[in-house]
């Protein structure tokens, strides 16, 4: 199975025919996609400038698709390789039990779902590294009760989310679930009343 850089070299290959560069570019998505599989192409596609159905895209605008995914990936992947650092020297100090981040941080591990999209077409507008910077600073600090992605306010729970967990914070903003451990537990209690007003 073809990895990401392998599969990156495909899209920006000019020899390549368009459909197999269409292609990789959709396989690299299986390695790394902070929103889910079609939440990240649908983002993509729109900030590249052509359709999710669209066969044939212009060339340039599917390697412009990659350097944006490849741009968030290399922030991830830094942030990945500090976390890995920061658990081995905890472990070293004694401190065996994770904590809530690194509990949320096994369920992204890789990229998948960091800032999971229910609703492919529900995403932050911005560039995917600006997100990965903003959410990566959030679990770097004190937990707050906003969104750590946009800022929003309104935040409600929702269940059955095609994501593990299954059931969180989503913000009715930008569409992320966010992750609890950047949630004060007075915004985690007033996100699922949210949830219960908004089924009553």
């Amino acid at each position: 199975m073809a990895g990401f850089r392998s599969l990156a070299r495909q899209v920006r290959d000019p020899r390549c025919d368009l459909a197999l560069r269409r292609y990789s570019l959709r396989k690299c998505l299986e390695r790394f996609a902070p929103y889910g599989h079609r939440a990240t192409w649908d983002h993509l596609c729109s900030r590249a400038g052509f359709g999710p159905e669209d066969r044939s895209p212009d060339p340039v605008r599917l390697v412009a698709a990659l350097d944006e995914l490849e741009e968030a990936r290399a922030v991830w992947l830094a942030y990945e390789v500090e976390f890995a650092e920061r658990r081995k020297k905890e472990k070293h100090d004694g401190l065996r039990r994770p904590g809530s981040v690194d509990d949320w941080h096994r369920l992204t591990w890789g990229g998948f779902g960091v800032a999971w999209c229910d609703d492919p077409a529900v995403h932050p507008r911005e560039p995917l590294a600006e997100v990965l910077r903003r959410l990566i600073a959030a679990l770097e600090r004190e937990p707050g009760s906003t969104c750590p992605v946009c800022g929003g306010e309104r935040l409600a729970w929702k269940y059955d989310l095609d994501h593990e967990p299954s059931a969180g914070p989503v913000c009715t903003d930008c569409g992320i679930l966010v992750p609890r451990p950047v949630l004060t537990p007075e915004s985690l209690a007033d996100a699922r009343r949210a949830r219960l007003l908004v089924s009553a």
